[in-house]
C-alpha cells in the first residue's frame, strides 16, 4: 500500500527524511482492526517526528500521521482516536497512561491507504461532517476542546487569549471559544492571519506581544518561548495559562515571582479522551462548526503540505486525501 514515511531523522532539515513508498499491509493484533483511510490531517507532531522527537532511528521507516477519518471493516464511517494506551485503561484517562503513545510513535500512522488501530479507538463520524473535516479533529481540535471546556475553568463570556492565531490548535480555540460565547482575543505576527481570526470568531485581534485592552482569565499558549512572557503579563490575578506545546522552544523563564504573587496557575494539556472526541464531533455537527482547512492535497503530494507547515504559512489544517 502507498504511504508517507519517516525514512530518516534530521533535526535541522526534517523534510530530508520524508519519503513516499509502498509499505506492507498493516498487521492487526487481537482487539485491533483496520480502517481504510479517506482523509488524514497534518500536525506539528509529524514535523517533530522527522526531527527525532519521540521517534528513534531504529524505528524507521515509520508511517507518519496521527489523524484520520475513513471506513472500518464493517463499512462504518469512523474517526480515529490516535492515543494508543500502553496498558488497560478502561474507565480511566488514557492520556495519563505513562505507556501511552500516539499513532506514528510506536505503531504506523495514518498517512497510508490503511491503518491498524484498537477497535475502542474508533468514533462514529457524524453524517454532517465530511471525511476531510472529521480528519482535522483527533489531535489539534481535540486538544483545543479539552483546553477550553475542561481545563480553562472559565465561564462563557469571560475574556481569554489565544496566542499564535495561525496554528491548528489556535484556530480551533478561536472557533470553539467564539461559538461558546467567550470573549476571545487572538494574536499573530501576520496581518492576514489576524484578519482571518476575526472571521473565525475572535472578539479582537492584536499583533504578537501587543498589550491587551484588559487582562484575561485564561491564556491558551501553544507557542512557548516566543509568547510566554506576554502570556504571563496578560493574566489577571488568579488567572491561568493552559499550554499544549512549545513550537518556538521552552519558556526562557518561569517568572516564579509573578506566578506566586498573582496566584497564577499553569496547566498542561496533551490530547483528549475518546469520549471527548465523540462529543467534539457531535458539537461541530450540531453547532455548525467546521474546522478551518488551509488546503487539501492528495497524499502523493504530502511533501508540499509539510513544507508549508515548516515555513509557518498555514491558517488552519492541511488535509491529505487518499
Amino acid at each position: 500500500m502507498f504511504a508517507i514515511t519517516a525514512s530518516g531523522i534530521d533535526p535541522e532539515d526534517p523534510l530530508a527524511g520524508l519519503a513516499a513508498s509502498d509499505r506492507p499491509e498493516p498487521t492487526v493484533p487481537d482487539g485491533w482492526t483496520t480502517v481504510t483511510v479517506r482523509a488524514a490531517s497534518l500536525n506539528q507532531h509529524d514535523l517533530w517526528s522527522l526531527r527525532g522527537v519521540g521517534l528513534r532511528s531504529e524505528q524507521l521507516p515509520m508511517v507518519l500521521g496521527c489523524d484520520a477519518a475513513g471506513v472500518d471493516e464493517d463499512g462504518n464511517a469512523v474517526i480515529v482516536h490516535s492515543v494508543i494506551p500502553g496498558s488497560e485503561t478502561v474507565g480511566q484517562d488514557e492520556t495519563l497512561d505513562p505507556k501511552r503513545s500516539l499513532l506514528s510513535e510506536v505503531y504506523d500512522g495514518t498517512f497510508a491507504e490503511r491503518v491498524a488501530v484498537p477497535r475502542r479507538n474508533l468514533v462514529p463520524k457524524p453524517e454532517g461532517l465530511s471525511f476531510e473535516e472529521a480528519a482535522c479533529l483527533p489531535t489539534a481540535w481535540l486538544t483545543a476542546y479539552r483546553m477550553l471546556f475542561e481545563l480553562a475553568q472559565a465561564q462563557p463570556g469571560a475574556p481569554v487569549l489565544v496566542q499564535g492565531a495561525g496554528g491548528g490548535v489556535a484556530s480551533a480555540l478561536i472557533q470553539l471559544g467564539g461559538a461558546a460565547g467567550y470573549r476571545v482575543y487572538a494574536t499573530s505576527r501576520e496581518e492576514h492571519k489576524r484578519a482571518r481570526a476575526l472571521e473565525l470568531g475572535a472578539y479582537q485581534v492584536l499583533e504578537s506581544g501587543e498589550r491587551l485592552p484588559e487582562r484575561v482569565d485564561v491564556v491558551f499558549d501553544s507557542v512557548g518561548q516566543a509568547t510566554w512572557a506576554h502570556s504571563l503579563r496578560s493574566l489577571r490575578q488568579g488567572g491561568r495559562i493552559v499550554t499544549c506545546g512549545a513550537t518556538s522552544g521552552d519558556a526562557p523563564s518561569a517568572e516564579l515571582r509573578r506566578v506566586f504573587f498573582l496566584q497564577l496557575s499553569i496547566v498542561g494539556c496533551t490530547m483528549g479522551r475518546r469520549e471527548q472526541l465523540e462529543n467534539l464531533a457531535w458539537m461541530c455537527t450540531r453547532a455548525g462548526i467546521r474546522p478551518e482547512i488551509d488546503r487539501v492535497l492528495p497524499l502523493s503530494e504530502a511533501s508540499a503540505g509539510f513544507a508549508a507547515m515548516e515555513r509557518g504559512e498555514l491558517m488552519g489544517k492541511v488535509v491529505f486525501t487518499v
